[in-house]
């Protein structure tokens, strides 16, 4: 029993990191009607900012968020800005041309990445990295811990800003009815450009926040926009909501997969989870969450 709560709390810290990276993904995916492809990639490039911030100023990682969200906003914006809006207006035989184009934003990211600080991997260590502390007999990561609930915090503001501002009901609308928000005055160009901005510096703030706790290097990025995907999937295109469940049920799946199966086989375990979901659900959680 002990085994079990032990991986039941690794997998819900785990999933609270992985919701907030498949809210940045939905954010966009409803707006645009797009899978971003480059999305792990965004989180990369947010990643190797905290390991700056630590290594060459000294600023703390969570400090870092400060630097790490606002950089990636305005990274997020001047993609959908000069790349992908360029894109919308031409009339095209590919309408997938905004997915080829993000993921050649990927590669080219990646590629950046790997010219500025080499392949290597590379850490960020802090007196708290590996701290734990004890609630009964069940380990809690210190690190995991205090990412997960300023996951929660982030979380729970992005659902006040999109059912409480003025902003974030022009980005609902958007989401649910582009045609029927430019009728209603909603500048939709405005929007998708500040909807990528917002959902990047989403992603941007799970990649710092992993970093007292992960490695890093540039082909880390794939392996996430897989995971976001998979999330996307899970909790139902578009569905903010359902991003949330998506991520708790990768995080377990991941969890449970890596201790009743064996650590080579965690992100099997969710890719097949994944598979059912598309088989069995394919509107995964969105028919019982609508936000």
């Amino acid at each position: 029993m002990e085994v079990f709560l032990q991986t039941l709390v690794a997998g819900i810290l785990k999933g609270g990191l992985y919701g907030l990276i498949g809210i940045g993904m939905t954010l966009i995916m409803g707006v645009m009607g797009i899978i971003n492809l480059a999305h792990g990639q965004l989180m990369m490039v947010g990643m190797y900012i905290t390991f700056v911030c630590f290594h060459y100023l000294g600023i703390d990682p969570y400090f870092a968020l400060l630097v790490s969200m606002p950089a990636l906003f305005l990274l997020g914006v001047a993609i959908q800005k000069y790349t992908l809006n360029p894109l919308i207006e031409v009339e095209s035989i590919l309408p997938e041309n905004q997915v080829l184009m993000t993921v050649g934003i990927g590669m080219v990211l990646t590629e950046v990445a790997r010219f500025i600080f080499s392949s290597d991997y590379k850490s960020v260590q802090t007196s708290y990295s590996s701290s734990s502390f004890f609630i009964g007999e069940i380990s809690f990561s210190l690190a995991l811990t205090i990412a997960f609930f300023i996951a929660v915090a982030f979380t729970l503001f992005m659902f006040w800003f999109l059912l409480r501002t003025d902003l974030g009901r022009s980005i609902r609308a958007t989401a649910q009815d582009k045609d029927a928000a430019l009728l209603m005055g909603v500048n939709a160009q405005r929007i998708t450009i500040l909807t990528f901005g917002i959902g990047s510096a989403l992603v941007a703030a799970a990649g710092t926040l992993l970093m007292p706790i992960y490695y890093l290097f540039p082909d880390i990025g794939g392996p996430f926009t897989r995971k976001a995907f998979v999330i996307t999937i899970l909790g139902g295109l578009g569905s903010t909501v359902g991003a949330i469940f998506g991520g708790l049920t990768l995080g377990l799946a991941e969890a449970f997969g890596a201790t009743y199966i064996g650590m080579a086989f965690d992100d099997m375990i969710g890719l097949v989870i994944f598979i059912l979901v598309l088989i069995f659900l394919p509107s995964g959680f969105k028919r019982i969450t609508k936000v």
